[in-house]
């Protein structure tokens, strides 16, 4: 069937694939470097005991057969060098139903992590790594065109994307509305960048033209992509630039990236295909038409709530985040609230201790300490503790496994941070927890003392803590 075959899409899911490839990379060495604190066997929320509660057909995953951290790294470090495999085009140079199958085994690990994940993994953009690593697995290699109906299924992933985010704001907060969302988000948001400060400092009509613009790209642009070319491609390039800003505004994990990636599969680059190009086997196209009615008949769950007055954001309606909804920043924080903690070797704490703060490497801690760029890599730590600070019960179900942690100097909690303030043999006394409100200084400020943070007591977040039944040390 030649309407199958979309030849000229050709370079588009070559860079798309490799992209793809390379965020997927990124996922699996996120889940390698970090999981042993956040959901190992003596993780802060652990796999075996999740695992314990939930049953298979809830939560698939190969962690559901067997668990054990050796396991666990042997799957994440597996995803790592398929993906690198991926990236060197290992796929291409494999019979086509061989590709698919090299694409279905990060796929399949991914979605392992992800189920198991909880809270740590309870992030949009790792359903939207899922629902886009499927649709990978279809688009085929060198030999066959890329199939038109994935490349369509792409697009309507990106309209789900970015009109759902466009939906939610409209929806939500009013200061969307007002187009004043940006006099406070890039002091609020979760991770600053290295430019957040700059980008807050813009003058406020330059924000209120921003907001303007992301309406436009978010509720205008997206019904532009299922449009005769260039105008998709128009299209795909104006989100694409638009995603370019907000990855040097602030550190989005790869949410911003996968956006990108998407956006590549719209584009009609000049290049075509090689000179010969195989029919598609009928096999294959069964399989793809198949997958395709599949998909189109569980988009009617998120679609309902698209169109919906109590619209929610980021949500599976699967168990294996195959067509899932999207959405960002419903409602904007006017004030920056941080916890800081703190430990100290004294044997009866007070408030005039030598109180040892903690430091992470993403969240704001030390006011003359500039943010640093992390993205498209996921500090899920830092994450959570930008939701602790909004409210306690965000953290309720693993703050006090991690100041336990913390009492006791566990090696791979400490790796999650920047710097530890107690030497490796003596860990403290006591920890304790306080809510600091941060606001970004003035360019004044910023040239007589460096810092790009001023930071104000708010109230006590956790009262000085020790570990129950452990002697005092003399």
């Amino acid at each position: 069937m030649e309407w199958f075959i979309a030849p000229g899409y050709w370079w588009s899911r070559l860079v798309f694939q490799r992209a793809l490839a390379g965020l997927y990379l990124v996922a699996f060495l996120t889940a390698a470097l970090q999981f042993r604190a956040l959901i190992g066997e003596r993780g802060m929320l652990p796999v075996p005991r999740f695992v314990g509660r939930v049953r298979f057909k809830q939560a698939p995953s190969l962690f559901q057969l067997h668990y054990s951290d050796r396991f666990f790294a042997a799957c994440a470090w597996t995803g790592c060098a398929v993906s690198a495999a991926l990236i060197a085009g290992l796929d291409s140079r494999l019979p086509l139903w061989a590709g698919m199958l090299l694409w279905l085994v990060p796929w399949v690990l991914y979605l392992s992590i992800v189920n198991v994940g909880q809270t740590w993994y309870a992030f949009g953009w790792e359903s939207l790594l899922l629902e886009v690593g499927f649709l990978a697995v279809f688009l085929g290699n060198d030999d066959v065109a890329p199939p038109v109906v994935v490349l369509f299924l792409l697009r309507w992933i990106l309209f789900r994307v970015e009109f759902g985010a466009g939906l939610i704001k409209m929806r939500g907060d009013a200061c969307w509305r007002k187009l004043t969302c940006l006099y406070y988000h890039h002091e609020t948001q979760p991770m600053p960048g290295p430019l957040s400060w700059f980008f807050h400092h813009l003058p406020r009509p330059l924000h209120r033209v921003e907001v303007a613009a992301n309406h436009v790209t978010q509720l205008v642009v997206p019904v532009l992509l299922f449009t005769p070319q260039p105008v998709a491609t128009a299209a795909a390039s104006l989100m694409i630039v638009t995603q370019l800003w907000l990855v040097l505004s602030g550190n989005f994990a790869w949410l911003n990236w996968i956006t990108i990636v998407l956006a590549v599969s719209a584009l009609k680059l000049p290049a075509g295909p090689p000179s010969s190009v195989p029919d598609a086997p009928l096999w294959y196209e069964a399989v793809v038409l198949a997958i395709a009615a599949l998909l189109l008949g569980l988009s009617y769950h998120p679609v309902a709530n698209m169109i919906s007055r109590r619209q929610i954001m980021n949500r599976s309606f699967d168990p294996l985040h195959l067509v899932n909804t999207y959405g960002a920043f419903g409602s904007v924080s006017r004030i920056r609230h941080e916890v800081v903690i703190e430990g100290t070797d004294d044997a009866v704490p007070h408030e005039d201790s030598d109180w040892r703060e903690y430091e992470f490497k993403g969240k704001p801690g030390d006011p003359r300490r500039w943010p640093r760029q992390f993205a498209p890599y996921h500090l899920r730590l830092d994450w959570l503790m930008w939701f602790a600070a909004l409210s306690p019960s965000y953290a309720g179900a693993w703050f006090g496994a991690l100041v336990e942690r913390l009492l006791e100097n566990d090696r791979d909690t400490l790796r999650l941070l920047r710097r530890s303030p107690f030497p490796p043999d003596a860990p403290p006394r006591y920890i304790r927890a306080r809510l600091f409100r941060y606001e970004y200084t003035s360019w004044r400020k910023l040239r007589e003392t460096g810092a790009c943070w001023e930071r104000t007591y708010v109230r006590e977040y956790l009262p000085p803590t020790r570990l129950a039944g452990v002697a005092q040390r003399s």
